[in-house]
């Protein structure tokens, strides 16, 4: 990032966006659900830090969190008309927590795949206030500050954000618990067990596949446990053979990652409750797993698919 013409005041200048940067990634990704997206706002913050005159600049951290967060306001109302017409379910793309450790620093639970998608219906102010709030702790002058209203309206707007978020999420199960359901509901969807898999899922269960219209899933999201077990148990089967399942860290849960010939191929994960599992995430679009690289790690015996 660093300009080697551009002498010692623009080495300083990134030097301090450096340090700022994964902040800056972080708001923005949790805003938009997509790291494209969010690199694009890190890379228009940087450009335009480098056009700020900075010598008036008292909290850089602070200019520059404020920067991402308006652009990512801006960027959100783009994204909400594009994601109009994309094809089939919409999921936030997964990040792989392991390769980018900073992403997952703050509180955890607002990077979860089952609360982003949850934001996409909350307003870009709503998105904005839930995600500086939540994620990173702002007191809400700053919030106030950031968005431009008075901080009466931003301890409002914060209300109204959690308190959607909290309605359409019964309170989700430790990190332990959380894996020890995945394991178990991979385990029966493996073995095409309906019994097994209705006994997990809870009674309004959902399924939710993204493929970006690149690959073959359900256009709409499945209800309803009984049909969320059998549309599981088909998917297990015409995922075919010799599948290896390896287990990674996504959005701070753990997920399942279907790799065929070292090429990672979907990504599966699930939202749980004490009641069981509400929700299941399935990404099998291509652009969305480019950042998972099969590798060494807990692994799963090759998937073999019921004859």
């Amino acid at each position: 990032m660093t300009d080697p013409e551009g002498g010692p005041e623009l080495a300083e200048a990134a030097a301090t966006f450096d340090g700022v940067r994964p902040v800056l990634f972080g708001i923005a990704y949790r805003m938009l659900g997509a790291v494209a997206d969010a690199e694009d706002v890190v890379q228009e913050a940087w450009i335009r830090w480098q056009r700020t005159d900075r010598s008036v600049v008292r909290d850089p951290r602070a200019f520059l969190a404020t920067t991402a967060t308006r652009l990512a306001l801006t960027t959100a109302t783009s994204a909400r008309a594009r994601r109009e017409t994309y094809p089939g379910p919409w999921l936030p793309e997964p990040v792989d927590l392991s390769a980018d450790p900073a992403l997952g620093a703050e509180r955890g639970e607002a990077v979860e795949l089952a609360v982003l998608l949850l934001l996409e219906r909350l307003t870009p102010n709503e998105r904005a206030v839930y995600v500086l709030r939540e994620a990173f702790d702002y007191p809400y002058r700053r919030i106030a500050e950031v968005l431009e209203v008075s901080e009466a309206n931003a301890r409002q707007i914060a209300r109204r954000a959690r308190a959607h978020v909290t309605e359409e999420r019964p309170a989700p199960v430790g990190r332990e618990e959380h894996g020890r359901l995945l394991r178990a509901f991979l385990a029966a969807a493996r073995a095409g067990d309906l019994s097994r898999l209705e006994g997990l899922l809870t009674e309004g269960a959902v399924s939710y596949s993204d493929g970006g219209g690149a690959v073959g899933s359900a256009r709409v999201p499945v209800f309803g446990r009984s049909r969320v077990a059998r549309f599981l148990a088909g998917v297990s089967t015409r995922f075919g053979q010799d599948l290896t399942v390896r287990f990674v860290e996504s959005n701070n849960r753990d997920a399942a990652l279907l790799v065929r010939g070292g090429e990672a191929i979907a990504l599966c994960t699930v939202d749980a409750s004490p009641a069981g599992v509400e929700r299941v995430f399935m990404v099998v679009n291509p652009a969305k797993l480019t950042r998972f690289h099969p590798g060494p790690g807990p692994a799963q015996a090759p998937y073999r698919s019921r004859r």
